[in-house]
């Protein structure tokens, strides 16, 4: 039997309609030295079925069920555990490998990495069509150094919230502290960055996976949390990095910029419950409190038919750009304004 290579660890939890087409672009290509590596978080849905169905053509995966959801930090480091891989693919439940991806990576391997990280093409949820080519704008893949950490979370940082992309050693992962990071839904950015890294890193340039831009409709009510507390706090807690360096991946507190506020308004991201919950503890002038109330007070459709103009307008820039395919496809969006704007919704890929 082949030495186990390389592991693809996914964590996952109620996505039969999605993980099926993963395996399927995983399964095609892996060679005997991949196995994959499932980890069920306790789902309610026919997940479990649809996984089992490729065990009888594909025995080199393993597939474990968790009794209640302990959370997606807890199930991708669990995953990790079970793997036998020197490497650990933690890639996610819905996206796909594109062609020659695993090959890739193993030649890649051969480097002895710390860690690898795969540049990605952006697609609308369906994949159907293209949004970004590389999400990425490299030319030739790019090696950091050991010592070079700072510039590796000052480049890369933002793109690193997305988990699929990480290629990591396994012994690395091991040693590395995961516990105090469960519940901040980016485990992998506290084992990268919690100290500096021993090994190189290897940024291949050439997209290896598809990415749904977009099907994150079980996360909706958890964005104001997640992007304006928890992802901000996680990279300020990095003690090795110089704060200018974290400053250029999020500012220190995100919410109080009354932009922000807006655009997560437009989007349907924050509300009055928000509000009370999370900010209202934390502005110290009523001015503050006032202004961030009248916000959460504001019309959904109203603000979000402000972004959608603006946006419309200056929306060249690939951030930008996805900005407002959030917006259009948001819960406030105006429905006869979908036509209107349907020539901004071809450019920008979406059907």
């Amino acid at each position: 039997m082949s030495e186990i290579k390389l592991s693809i660890c996914i964590a996952t939890l109620n996505r039969s309609a999605f993980i099926g087409a993963t395996l399927d672009s995983i399964v095609c290509q892996a060679t005997e030295q991949v196995e994959i590596v499932v980890l069920d978080g306790a789902s309610t849905d026919n997940t479990e079925e649809v996984v089992r169905g490729y065990q009888a053509s594909f025995p080199r995966l393993r597939y474990v069920r968790q009794g209640t959801n302990m959370g997606v930090d807890h199930d991708f480091a669990e995953a990790v555990d079970l793997a036998r891989g020197e490497y650990c693919w933690l890639f996610s439940d819905d996206d796909l490998l594109k062609p020659g991806a695993i090959q890739t990576v193993l030649d890649a391997i051969e480097g002895n990495y710390g860690l690898i990280i795969a540049n990605a093409e952006l697609r609308n949820a369906d994949l159907s069509k293209l949004l970004i080519s590389q999400k990425l704008a490299l030319t030739a893949d790019r090696i950091y150094k050991s010592n070079e950490g700072q510039y590796l979370l000052a480049d890369l940082g933002s793109y690193l919230t997305f988990i699929g992309c990480v290629i990591i050693k396994r012994q690395l992962w091991s040693a590395r502290e995961k516990r105090k990071y469960f519940g901040t839904y980016f485990v992998h950015l506290g084992v990268i960055f919690q100290s500096p890294l021993p090994d190189d890193t290897l940024v291949i340039a050439k997209p290896l996976i598809s990415l749904r831009y977009g099907n994150y409709a079980t996360w909706l009510g958890k964005f104001f949390e997640v992007w304006m507390f928890k992802w901000p706090n996680l990279i300020w807690s990095f003690a090795d990095y110089p704060d200018s360096v974290k400053f250029q991946v999020c500012p220190k507190e995100p919410w109080r910029k009354i932009r922000t506020l807006l655009l997560f308004r437009a989007k349907g991201f924050y509300t009055l419950n928000g509000y009370f919950e999370w900010l209202e503890p934390r502005l110290e002038s009523s001015w503050t409190r006032a202004v961030s109330k009248a916000i959460a007070y504001l019309p959904g459709r109203v603000a979000n038919l402000l972004g959608v103009a603006y946006y419309s307008v200056f929306y060249h820039r690939p951030d930008r750009l996805l900005v407002l395919i959030d917006l259009i496809d948001g819960p406030f969006c105006f429905w006869r304004l979908r036509e209107p704007f349907s020539r901004v919704r071809r450019q920008a890929g979406v059907s």
